[in-house]
């Protein structure tokens, strides 16, 4: 029965609407109408391909970045399009701090874009990854998507949000929020197709890695200095939070609160 009131509560709630065209009119056609009208915002810049590259070496952890982010694209308390998350590497006495800032790693082979039902998850020709509020309905499935969890529900837009290396100000000719405030450097953004690109230049010069290579996405973020002991720590730390969370019946509150009917 309970599964029975589920279904009925999605029929109500947008799943017929959605498909008669209701909800939106962009739900089985996949257009969208700025990237259709070739407008510029939708476009970006088709002779660029962007990247960072974040210098491990020159992070102090400030959170600088993640301040200027929050208040450059005006992010819900307690959400973050970016954020450094802090280690213990070693053991004691021989124990030092790691750092990995993590954003949306605007993929080449996004799986955030393949599975968006209302095509407002989609690749700019630059590189960059975004989304049209206007089109998204939050049906969630570029969160699931995202091997990186590196998108969430904007608590005041209702729609999925992530780092979009803050386009409107790269068509002002500025570079993204964060870039321009990590004191330490750590952070560069630039055009790889540009040889004389600071970008170019260091991907040509440091070894470098991307998070979580396995997955095929091809993230387009590298780190400089991102050890294997760094890595490791990293990729087991998303896995223990949901643990403790779970524990502390936090991890269901990050879904969505269905009406009493449906449970």
């Amino acid at each position: 029965m309970a599964t029975d009131r589920s279904r009925r509560w999605f029929l109500k709630q947008g799943g017929v609407a959605s498909v008669l065209g209701l909800t939106s009119a962009h739900a089985i056609s996949l257009k969208n109408p700025g990237r259709d009208a070739k407008d510029p915002k939708y476009i970006g810049d088709k002779n660029a391909h962007y990247v960072m590259v974040i210098d491990l070496r020159q992070c102090v952890g400030c959170q600088a970045c993640s301040a200027a982010c929050k208040v450059e694209n005006s992010v819900p308390k307690d959400q973050y399009r970016t954020f450094v998350n802090e280690f213990e590497l070693g053991t004691f006495p021989n124990v030092r701090k790691g750092y990995v800032p993590q954003l949306c790693n605007h993929c080449e082979k996004p799986s955030c874009v393949s599975v968006c039902p209302t095509g407002a998850t989609f690749k700019r020709e630059d590189g960059i990854v975004v989304v049209d509020g206007d089109i998204c309905w939050g049906c969630g499935y570029c969160l699931s998507a995202c091997p990186y969890d590196k998108r969430f529900f904007n608590k005041e837009t209702k729609v999925a949000d992530k780092c979009t290396f803050c386009a409107h100000r790269l068509a002002d000719g500025l570079l993204p929020a964060c870039v321009e405030t990590c004191v330490g450097g750590a952070r560069v953004f630039g055009d790889i197709n540009d040889p004389q690109s600071e970008v170019s230049k260091l991907l040509a010069n440091f070894p470098t890695t991307v998070l979580k290579p396995y997955q095929g996405n091809r993230p387009q973020v590298f780190y400089i200095g991102l050890d294997n002991r760094l890595e490791a720590v990293h990729e087991a730390t998303p896995l223990l939070d949901d643990v403790v969370r779970k524990e502390l019946n936090e991890l269901d509150k990050e879904w969505a609160k269905l009406p009493k009917e449906v449970v």
